[in-house]
Order: structure tokens, then C-alpha cells, then sequence
């Protein structure tokens, strides 16, 4: 019997787990893994997503949220110096990384230091999906 690692389908869904949805599209594969991101557990209802992003200024970084896809972009002006490297290790190229979050999913923050872009995500449960006690009467 052969083992299938799943990991990489769970690595862009934050908040919920969908394992359908994630096989049905998973957003990151023609990107090829670049720029590369870490997906962190801050606690029971809040994520953070941090993304390598050296060589990228705040103006050349761009994040919008909208129908429960967060999706991160980076480019570079169109006008750059030509450099001849003798070697060159460090990708300089624009990217777009997307990440299907899941319903109640709500992005507080977003932070660029050192070269990392973090995004903080919180999981807001609205009342009437919350548990409630329901109390029992006498019979009469």
C-alpha cells in the first residue's frame, strides 16, 4: 500500500480542514514553492503566515483578501540596472502566493521586518454559530 504525504495540500489552507477543497485546486503549485512561508499555530483560534521576502520593499508588496483567498504579491519596477553576476542565489523575481482560508477566517495584521512579511489571521466565530446550553423544562 502505497503512503501519500498530504502535508503540501495542508501547508495553503489555514483555519479548516477541507480535505475535499484541497484537492479539488491547490493555488501554490505553479509557483514552484517560491517565495518560501511558514504557516504558524499562534493558539486555538489565531494563525500567522510569514513569507520570505528579501529584497522586497513595503511599496513592491501587495496583500488583498476577498472571497476567503488571501492572495500575496510582490514585483519589482519594470526598471532595474543590468548586474553581471557571477553567481546568483538570491531570486529577484515577482511572485504571487495564494492561500485559500476558511469561512470566519479575518486577517488582523500585516508586519515586514527583516526581510519577512508576517500576516496575522484570527478566527472569529459569529454567536449564533457558537455553542449554546440548551435548558431542559418539566414535563407536564
Amino acid at each position: 500500500m502505497r503512503n501519500f504525504d498530504l502535508s503540501p495540500l495542508y501547508r495553503s489552507a489555514i483555519g479548516f480542514d477541507r480535505l475535499v477543497n484541497l484537492l479539488e485546486s491547490n493555488p501554490n503549485q505553479a509557483n514552484g514553492g517560491y517565495p518560501p512561508y511558514n504557516v504558524e499555530l499562534v493558539d486555538e483560534t489565531h494563525y500567522r503566515i510569514t513569507i520570505a521576502v528579501a529584497g522586497f520593499s513595503q511599496d513592491e508588496l501587495d496583500i488583498t483578501f476577498h472571497d476567503n483567498m488571501l492572495m500575496i504579491r510582490g514585483s519589482h519596477p519594470d526598471v532595474q540596472s543590468e548586474k553581471k553576476y557571477l553567481y546568483q542565489g538570491i531570486a529577484e523575481r515577482n511572485f504571487e502566493r495564494k492561500f485559500q482560508l476558511a469561512d470566519h477566517i479575518v486577517v488582523c495584521d500585516a508586519r515586514l521586518e527583516n526581510g519577512l512579511l508576517s500576516i496575522d489571521l484570527e478566527r472569529v466565530t459569529p454567536e449564533e454559530l457558537k455553542p449554546r446550553r440548551i435548558e431542559i423544562s418539566q414535563s407536564r
